[in-house]
């Protein structure tokens, strides 16, 4: 059997299955090429004619058998995540990384600011905290976790990418162990799932730690924490991205007074006020200058 047929078979296994995806994958297929190419140690880009051995095929039946038995998501079954084209070591210890975050840390509206001091609440794997190390060369970055379980985890990923130097893992509830430090960026992808949806998540998202997911009532339990305390720790114009999934409308309401942008519709950005305010009244930022 070829590795494309393998694909193909599991594929179909997997749709049978009515399998529920969003660790890394959309469809039957995607989630089948992840789980045959990587389960067999190959790149994505592998030639599919390739034959399998007996024992690979037997390898990926066992382990498409507990993907649909136990619903546990692929990267846990392999220990591994991709998240910007890099991989991160994951177990059930995090949740398995997923974060519209990885794609700001690429746009211009945060390269052109620069960072000296980046700060990432509830970094979990680390993962995010390593992408902004790469996307700010020379910047020293605080990952911060309340879980020491999760930051065992950021500390294999951390000497994975050899940023040991710049990447340093904090445990902290929130803000409460960091000091005064003030961070020119701060990025969170806090827990923000409500009571209810907690109750309804489907299977394979109960494999993930709860104390990542639960944002307590209405999701926002600790994204109002993270707000409350933010100002006292950024910079002269430092800003924070806080991720908060479907919950934009939800956010808006709590928080009106508040002046947040939305530079994706799953994250908000907070300035401090007196930083924002002090730069709308710079003579130099006229009406449509750039």
């Amino acid at each position: 059997m070829t590795l494309g047929a393998l694909i193909e078979r599991t594929a179909q296994r997997f749709a049978g299955a009515r399998l529920r995806y969003g660790h890394g994958t959309d469809t039957p297929r995607d989630e089948a090429a992840w789980l045959v190419l990587r389960g067999l140690g190959l790149p994505f880009g592998s030639e599919l004619n390739r034959e399998a051995s007996t024992a690979e095929v037997e390898r990926i039946e066992r382990l498409a058998a507990r993907r649909i038995g136990e619903r546990m998501p692929i990267a846990y079954l392999l220990n591994e995540a991709w998240l910007a084209g890099e991989s991160f070591y994951v177990d059930e210890r995090v949740i398995v990384p997923r974060s519209h975050i990885a794609e700001l840390l690429r746009e211009p509206f945060l390269a052109r600011r620069g960072a000296a001091r980046v700060l990432y609440l509830c970094t979990g794997s680390g993962c995010l905290a390593i992408l902004a190390a790469r996307a700010f060369v020379g910047a020293q970055v605080d990952a911060a976790d309340i879980s020491t379980a999760a930051l065992a985890v950021a500390r294999k990923n951390v000497a994975r990418h050899r940023l040991g130097r710049r990447v340093h893992l904090r445990r902290s509830d929130l803000f409460a162990q960091l000091g005064a430090t003030r961070y020119d960026l701060i990025l969170t992808n806090p827990p923000y799932v409500s009571a209810r949806a907690m109750e309804e998540l489907p299977p394979e998202y109960r494999h993930e730690p709860r104390l990542a997911l639960a944002g307590g009532s209405d999701g926002l339990a600790l994204v109002a924490r993270i707000l409350a305390a933010a100002a006292a720790h950024l910079a002269p114009d430092g800003v924070l991205l806080c991720e908060v999934g479907d919950a934009k409308a939800a956010v808006q309401r709590r928080f009106a007074r508040l002046q947040l942008g939305w530079p994706k519709p799953e994250v908000f950005s907070f300035e401090n006020a007196r930083t924002a305010g002090a730069r709308r009244t710079r003579p130099s930022r006229a009406k449509g200058a750039r």
